[in-house]
């Protein structure tokens, strides 16, 4: 499922912080054979498809509001507020669901059954503005 995205992915990016939680959790597949190396070397091909960026230095103080009064995690706090930051219209994620974020970005597991609702949203869409 994730090589379909990313195949099929004509205008994507790389959030800086997506970047380093892909080799950083790739410890966890060492087992399974995917070593670090490997996990760098996927990160490099990655890279020659989407473009990395960073996002501001406004970022942390957008995620603080999330995680100290929204009570998100550090992390998906980080990640969304940093999407914003960059300009990032969708993301992809599995571990946001039944989150009401501020701003405008789509968020969609793509794990989700591939179904359309009667509003015709995909299950494990949330389009938060502009519906």
């Amino acid at each position: 499922m994730a090589l379909d995205l990313v195949s099929n992915a004509h205008d994507g990016v790389l959030i800086w912080q997506a970047a380093c939680e892909f080799v950083a959790a790739s410890r966890k597949l060492k087992d399974q054979g995917f070593t670090t190396v490997d996990a760098w070397n996927r990160l490099a091909d990655y890279q020659t498809i989407f473009p990395l960026i960073v996002p501001s230095v406004r970022a942390p103080e957008r995620a603080r509001a999330l995680h100290s009064e929204a009570g998100w995690s550090f992390w998906d706090a980080m990640i969304f507020a940093s999407c914003l930051e960059c300009g990032v219209s969708r993301l992809y994620s599995e571990d946001l669901p039944g989150r009401a974020p501020p701003g405008q970005l789509e968020i969609v597991n793509p794990f989700a059954p591939i179904t359309r609702t009667p509003q015709g949203m995909l299950p494990g869409t949330r389009r938060i503005i502009g519906d």
